[in-house]
């Protein structure tokens, strides 16, 4: 039968190629009462890691302040078991307030995420920075990784 967890891995390649494709992280973290906390985010992949934003006063940024632990999540195939495939990164979360770093991310994210994979528009750039001063950049220091990829079972568990 076989390991089929080690089957099932992804390659480093394999890895950034799936963060560059899909779209959204779900993050957790731990909450005011404890319990976990899952949000939503738009990311980029900067120097290895998952990088992304959100309002100074979210309670993400909040709990992050309070623990840095933070689990972030990348999936896809959820249609489909055989196609099943994503991330989960153990993290240690970095907040960064400092304006130059805000604007990088933001733009960053507007090329990402500029419709129809193009160039942003001049208005999308502007929006993003005029958000800028209300917001912090997060960087989740991965700590443990664990990647699948069920295709590589060609349906065969």
């Amino acid at each position: 039968m076989g390991n089929k967890r080690k089957q099932i891995e992804m390659s480093e390649e394999e890895i950034q190629a799936f963060l560059d494709e899909e779209r959204v992280a779900i993050v957790t973290s731990f909450g005011p009462r404890g319990w976990p906390h899952s949000m939503p985010l738009w990311y980029v992949v900067h120097d290895g890691k998952i990088r992304s934003w959100t309002f100074r006063k979210s309670q993400k940024v909040k709990n992050l302040e309070r623990d840095p632990r933070a689990t972030v999540l990348v999936e896809a195939g959820y249609d489909s078991y055989p196609e099943l495939r994503g991330v989960m990164y153990e993290t240690e979360a970095v907040i960064h307030d400092d304006m130059d770093t805000i604007v990088e991310y933001g733009l960053a994210s507007a090329k990402r995420y500029a419709p129809g994979g193009g160039e942003p528009s001049p208005e999308m750039v502007e929006a993003f920075k005029a958000q800028a001063p209300k917001r912090v950049v997060i960087d989740f220091q991965p700590v443990h990784e664990v990647s699948w990829d069920h295709r590589k079972l060609g349906g065969v568990y």
